[in-house]
């Protein structure tokens, strides 16, 4: 992707036409930080985002407010308005080691004057890549894979090129789907180094990978059996920030657990209802008991008993691609509504199970009024 900054129109920002797009997507919110910082001055729509439990955005604005910044909420349109003239450099501790908190006061620190100290900081790879990024733009970031941050500000940036992670997320996604239907799977160029425990958690599972250079080989399994403590306790797996396993993979966990051998305890902890899910996949047919919104026990079926394909709709990206994994190992014919939430973070999903053998097909929803 090739990108001037002179073809930011600040105006665009109060568009309607912005309105619209920037409410229905989260990740709106993280233009904040660079228009405040080459403007002075930002507002956007209420982010809109998967409904998957209370997501605030606090850190971001409270992270502004100690640079500098003057914050307004507008509850008659919806709109948070950002103003601030002149960054300064300040000592922020974070409430929470948000990624797109930290990512967006990272981004508005670089050019305040002034030095920033961000404790608490997130520090997943991709928060580790836009700091390189940015200190070769000519931004002065220490600290880098830490979560103590310290930015000294600067005058201007310049340009640079950047070759960008693989998604973990969905390196994730495809060993799972690997698992749950047994199949054989090279991932490629999955920057390993960058996995943190994701590939051990799913060795827990017991699926077993090769590392091949810098591809992930799983091969086809009748079975796998899940891990326990080492007193021979139920396996819990949680999420936890980085270095812990990220929240966005647990919905995975759940459904290849509902197929392997075995008992584990999942445990999400960030949001309340990432796991409201799990009702589509009793309906299949997997042992699982919801003990509340953040915690659900899931009994292995051990592939003895398939699940068995449904018509459901997808309530968020990865429950929605943890519905889709469950309904390719399932007996039957599964029909997924909702899948734009799903293509949000699997780019072209379905031609590519396509090419792995998958039967799977796309079916435009007819024109209102039909």
């Amino acid at each position: 992707m090739f990108f001037e900054a002179k073809d930011i129109n600040i105006d665009y920002f109060q568009s309607p036409e912005f309105k619209e797009k920037g409410g229905g997507l989260r990740g709106s919110i993280m233009i904040v930080g660079p228009l405040l910082a080459r403007f002075g001055k930002a507002a956007i729509p209420k982010p809109g985002g998967d409904k998957i439990g209370r997501r605030r955005l606090d850190t971001h604005f409270l992270g502004f407010e100690k640079l500098g910044a003057k914050f307004i909420y507008d509850p008659t349109n919806h709109f948070f308005n950002v103003d601030a003239t002149a960054l300064k450099g300040s000592y922020i501790l974070l409430d929470e080691a948000s990624v797109t908190g930290t990512a967006n006061i990272v981004m508005a620190a670089v050019l305040a004057k002034g030095t920033t100290t961000i404790y608490n900081a997130a520090c997943e790879p991709y928060l580790q890549q836009l700091c390189k990024m940015l200190n070769r733009m000519g931004a002065k970031i220490s600290g880098i894979g830490s979560n103590l941050l310290t930015i000294e500000g600067v005058e201007r940036l310049g340009g640079t090129s950047h070759r960008m992670l693989p998604d973990m997320i969905e390196i994730g996604s495809f060993i799972g789907l690997a698992a749950m239907t047994g199949s054989e799977i090279t991932i490629k160029d999955v920057c390993f180094e960058e996995l943190g425990v994701i590939p051990s958690v799913f060795s827990r599972l017991g699926i077993k990978f090769e590392l091949r250079g810098d591809d992930i080989f799983i091969p086809s399994q009748d079975s796998y059996e899940i891990d326990t403590f080492i007193d021979g306790s139920i396996l819990t797996i949680s999420d936890a920030p980085w270095p812990g396993f990220t929240p966005d993979l647990l919905s995975i966990v759940l459904v290849v657990a509902t197929q392997a051998k075995g008992n584990v305890l999942i445990h999400q902890k960030m949001f309340e209802s990432r796991l409201f899910f799990v009702d589509k996949l009793i309906d299949m047919g997997a042992q699982i008991i919801l003990c509340d919104p953040h915690r659900a026990t899931v009994i292995g079926l051990n592939k003895s008993h398939h699940l068995r394909g449904i018509e459901m709709t997808s309530p968020d990206i990865r429950a929605g691609v943890s519905l889709l994994i469950a309904a390719l190992s399932a007996k039957g014919k599964s029909v997924i509504h909702n899948i734009e939430q799903i293509e949000r973070g699997y780019q072209d999903i379905e031609e590519r199970l396509r090419k792995l053998g998958a039967d799977i097909k796309r079916i435009d929803a007819e024109p209102k009024g039909h």
